[in-house]
C-alpha cells in the first residue's frame, strides 16, 4: 500500500537543497498497553533520519510514516524493538498481508488463553483475601494468617505480574513510562511492604498486610485488559470481514476444460468459472450466465441483486443459484474489495485534531503521575498521617491514573464507526471527512445519475418531414461516439426500433451545448440553442417545441442537418427511488437542499419541485458547477456535493466535502470524502448520520477519560479510595470507553 510521493525539500552534503520523494510505509507494532505506548513508539519512529512523520494507532497496533527513500525498514523496525516493542513491516501484497494478519490473530488468540489461564489463578487465590476483606468491612473476625496471606499473593505477584514488570522494564530502558511502570510500582509497594512486615513482625502482622490489595490489582488489570482485547477485537471485525471476502483459489476456463488456480495466478482476459455460492475472485464482466449476487458486504445492500450476461461483478460478492462465467477485468490490489479494504484502513489509522492534546497528555502522564503519588506520600506523612495510610493512598494513586483510557477513545470510535459505515456501503476517507460531514448545512445535488436513474428514454420524436425514425436513425448514428447519457438513450432508442446506425466520419462536442457530427457525408448538430446559434442556424419553431417539451419535465434537443434544423427528440430520466425520501431525510436534519445541473431550467424545476428541493442551479456545464459550489462556500455555508463520482470530480473536489454516490471507481475513492457504494440518495444523510454519532462517540470517551483521571487520582490521594477499588476503577476504565465505541457496530443505515 503507497501513498502518491511528495516532493520535500532535502540537504545533501554540500549544504545545497533538493527536492526529496517520499513514500509510506505501515508496520504493524506489538507490545504497546496504553497510550503513553503509542506516544513513546511514535517519537522513536519520528527520531530516525529520513522519516518525516510517523503516527501511532493504539487500538489498530499500527504505524503509518512517511519516510524519504534513503530509509530502510528494517532501521524503522530496529528503532523500534529498541523501544521495548515488536514492528513487523506490512505486505504490500493483499493475501500476504491477510496471511501474517491470520498468523498475528493466531498468537493474540494463544496469548488471550493463556492470559485467561493467568486470570482464573489469580481469581481463585485472590478470592480468600478478598473474603477476609469483607469480613473485616463487615465487622467479622476472619483472618487468615501472615503466612497464608503469602502464600496466596506471592504466585499472583509473580505470575500475574510478570507482563507488568517485563512491560516496565522494557520502557524504562527505553527512556520512557507506560501504565505497566504504573501498575508495577504500586503492587509492588503494597507486596513489599507487606512483606517487609511478615519478616520483621510475623503474626503480629495480621491486620496490617495488604496482600489483598496487590492481589486484587493485578486480578482485576488483567482481567480488564481480556475485555479490552475483546471489546478492541469487535471494533475492528469490519476490515477482518472484508478480507474474509478474497477467495484463496479460482476455477480458470482452458481450451482443454477447467483448472483450480490460485487466485494470484489469474491475469486480466482469464475466464473464470464462478460455482453457486461461491464468491467471486476478481473484479469482471460476466460472459456467460445470469445470477442474483449478494453484495452485503461491498454495497450494504441486504437483498441480492440479480446480474446477468454483460453486467459486472466485484471481487468478494457472493454468487448465488447459478453458474456464472466471468471475464477478469481487475486482479488482486487493483479490485473494487481491495480499494475498499484500504480506504477503510487509512480512515482507521487518522488521528482527530483533539487526539494531539491527547498525546501531549499522554507523553507525560506516566511521570506526572509517580510525581503525585510522591507528592501524595510526602503530604500524608507531613500533616499526621501515618506511613500505612501514606502509602496506600500513593498505591491508589498510582494504579488509579490510567493513560490507556485516554489512548483508546479516539482510535476505538473511529474504528468502530468507520466499521459500521462499510459495513452499509458508506466509505469514509479519513477523519477529516467525518468532522466536516458534522458541519454540513447545505447539500448540492447533481441531477442526472444521481437524483434521477440515469437512464433518459426517448419519448418524443418530432420531425419537421413526418419520418421520424428517419430522424431518430440520423441522431443516433451521429451520437454512437458520445458518451453522453442522452446520446445513450437515442441510441437504444433507436437499435429498439431495429433502425441500422452508421458511425460517423467526424465528431466533435461542445460542452455544454451539444456535438457536431458528419454522417453520409452530411453535417449533423445536435443540441441546444446557443449549439445552432453558434453555426447561424434558425430554430425558431423548433426551439418553441423545444419549450413546450421542456415545460412537461422531458430534456429536449434540436437536430440540425446541412444547415437546417429539421426536428426535435425529448427525453425524460425518472427519479431515483427514494430521492424524495432523501430530500425529506434531510430537511428534516436542518439541512438545505439544492439541485446543480446542466439541463434547462424547465426540466430542473419539474424535477427539483417533484422531490421538494430548497432551490435549483440550472444550465450549468460541468466546468462551471465548481464555482457555484465556491460561491456557495463564500456566503458562509458548510457544503457537501453529491455526485456521481465520474464526471463530477471538480465539483467534488470544491466542496468542504465529496460525497460520490454509487461508484467504486478510482476517481470517485480519490476525489470524494465519503463514497456511498450505492446509488440511492437516502444514503446521503445517512452518511450525515454516522459521522454525526462517530465525532460524539470520540468526544464522549474524551470527555469520560479525562473526568476520570481527573476526579479519580485527588479521590486516591486524599484516602478516600482503597488500592483495590482503585484497581477496579483503572481496569473498567479502558474497558467502558471500548465498549461505549462498540456500541457504534449497531449503527446501520436507515435505507
Amino acid at each position: 500500500m503507497s501513498t502518491p510521493a511528495v516532493d520535500t525539500p532535502s540537504g545533501n552534503a554540500n549544504g545545497t537543497s533538493h527536492p526529496q520523494a517520499l513514500h509510506s510505509v505501515q508496520l504493524d507494532i506489538t507490545g504497546m498497553t496504553c497510550a503513553a505506548c503509542a506516544t513513546r513508539v511514535e517519537k522513536l519512529l519520528s527520531r530516525v533520519e529520513g522519516v518525516d512523520t510517523a503516527s501511532v494507532n493504539l487500538a489498530l497496533e499500527r504505524a503509518d510514516l512517511a519516510v524519504n527513500d534513503n530509509v530502510a525498514v528494517k532501521t524503522l523496525v530496529a528503532a523500534v524493538e529498541k523501544g521495548g516493542y515488536h514492528a513487523y513491516p506490512r505486505a504490500a501484497n493483499a493475501e500476504k498481508r491477510r496471511q501474517e494478519r491470520e498468523e498475528r490473530e493466531a498468537a493474540a488468540h494463544r496469548e488471550e488463553r493463556r492470559a485467561f489461564a493467568i486470570f482464573l489463578l489469580s481469581l481463585i487465590l485472590s478470592a480468600p483475601l478478598v473474603a477476609q476483606m469483607i469480613a473485616m468491612t463487615a465487622g467479622l473476625q476472619f483472618h487468615l494468617t501472615p503466612i497464608v496471606e503469602l502464600l496466596l499473593a506471592t504466585p499472583v505477584q509473580i505470575i500475574a505480574g510478570m507482563r507488568f514488570y517485563r512491560g516496565a522494564f522494557k520502557a524504562l530502558r527505553g527512556g520512557s513510562a507506560n501504565m505497566d511502570v504504573l501498575v508495577a510500582l504500586g503492587t509492588s509497594a503494597a507486596f513489599f511492604y507487606s512483606l517487609y512486615h511478615v519478616i520483621t513482625l510475623g503474626s503480629a502482622a495480621t491486620g496490617h498486610l495488604y496482600f489483598e490489595a496487590s492481589a486484587v490489582i493485578l486480578t482485576l488489570i488483567v482481567f480488564g485488559k481480556l475485555l479490552e482485547a475483546r471489546a478492541r477485537r469487535s471494533t475492528t471485525a469490519a476490515v477482518r470481514s472484508l478480507m474474509a471476502l478474497r477467495p484463496d483459489s479460482a476455477t480458470r476456463l482452458t481450451e482443454t476444460g477447467t483448472e483450480v488456480v490460485p487466485v494470484s495466478a489469474l491475469r486480466v482476459g482469464d475466464l473464470v468459472l464462478v460455482k453457486p455460492g461461491e464468491k467471486v475472485p476478481v473484479d469482471g464482466v460476466i460472459r456467460e450466465g445470469a445470477s442474483e449476487m449478494d453484495e452485503a458486504l461491498i454495497t450494504g445492500e441486504s437483498l441480492p441483486v440479480l446480474r446477468s450476461e454483460g453486467d459486472t461483478v466485484t471481487a468478494g460478492t457472493i454468487n448465488g443459484s447459478s453458474a456464472l462465467t466471468v471475464e477478469a477485468t481487475a486482479l488482486g490490489e487493483d479490485t473494487t474489495l481491495a480499494r475498499i479494504i484500504r480506504l477503510v484502513e487509512n480512515a482507521q489509522t487518522g488521528k482527530a485534531p483533539v487526539q494531539r492534546l491527547v498525546d501531549r497528555v499522554s507523553a507525560i502522564f506516566v511521570p506526572t503521575v509517580v510525581a503525585i503519588a510522591a507528592l501524595t506520600f510526602a503530604g500524608w506523612m507531613v500533616f499526621g498521617g501515618t506511613f500505612e495510610q501514606a502509602l496506600i493512598a500513593a498505591v491508589s494513586v498510582l494504579v488509579i491514573a490510567c493513560p490507556c483510557a485516554l489512548g483508546l477513545a479516539t482510535p476505538t470510535a473511529l474504528v468502530a464507526g468507520t466499521g459500521a459505515a462499510a459495513r452499509s456501503g458508506i466509505l469514509v476517507k479519513d477523519i477529516q471527512a467525518l468532522e466536516v460531514a458534522v458541519h454540513v448545512d447545505t447539500v448540492v445535488f447533481d441531477k442526472t445519475g444521481t437524483l434521477t436513474e440515469g437512464r433518459p428514454q426517448v419519448t418524443d420524436i418530432l420531425a419537421f418531414d413526418g419520418n421520424a425514425d428517419r430522424l431518430l436513425r440520423i441522431a443516433a448514428s451521429a451520437q454512437t461516439a458520445s458518451e453522453h447519457p442522452l446520446a445513450g438513450a437515442m441510441v437504444r432508442a433507436a437499435q429498439e426500433r431495429g433502425l441500422e446506425l452508421a458511425r460517423p466520419t467526424q465528431f466533435e462536442a461542445h460542452t455544454g451545448r451539444g456535438l457536431v457530427a458528419h454522417i453520409a457525408g452530411q453535417k449533423v448538430m445536435i443540441g441546444n440553442a446557443a449549439l445552432l446559434d453558434e453555426f447561424g442556424i434558425d430554430h425558431f419553431t423548433a426551439d418553441n417545441m423545444r419549450r413546450d417539451l421542456e415545460n412537461r419535465g422531458r430534456t429536449s434537443v434540436m437536430v440540425a442537418i446541412a444547415g437546417r434544423t429539421v426536428g426535435v427528440i425529448a427525453m425524460a430520466d425518472q427519479p431515483r427511488e427514494g430521492a424524495k425520501e432523501a430530500i425529506e431525510r434531510l430537511k428534516a436534519m436542518g439541512i438545505r437542499t439544492l439541485m446543480l445541473t446542466g439541463d434547462s431550467p424547465a426540466v430542473a424545476r419539474t424535477i427539483a419541485g417533484g422531490l421538494g428541493l430548497d432551490d435549483v442551479e440550472a444550465g450549468v456545464p460541468p466546468d462551471g458547477k465548481a464555482a457555484h459550489i465556491e460561491a456557495l462556500r463564500k456566503a458562509g455555508g458548510t457544503v457537501a456535493m453529491v455526485g456521481d463520482g465520474l464526471n463530477d470530480a471538480p465539483a467534488l473536489a470544491s466542496a468542504d466535502i465529496g460525497i460520490a454516490m454509487g461508484s467504486g471507481t478510482d476517481v470517485a475513492l480519490e476525489t470524494a470524502g465519503i463514497t456511498l457504494m450505492r446509488s440511492d440518495p437516502r444514503m446521503v444523510s445517512s452518511a450525515l448520520e454516522v459521522s454525526k454519532a462517530t465525532v460524539a462517540k470520540i468526544r464522549q470517551n474524551l470527555f469520560w477519560a479525562f473526568v476520570y483521571n481527573v476526579v479519580g487520582i485527588p479521590l486516591a490521594a486524599i484516602g478516600l479510595l482503597s488500592p483495590a477499588i482503585a484497581g477496579a476503577a483503572m481496569a473498567m476504565s479502558s474497558v467502558s470507553v471500548v465498549t461505549n465505541a462498540g456500541l457504534l457496530r449497531r449503527w446501520k443505515a436507515r435505507v
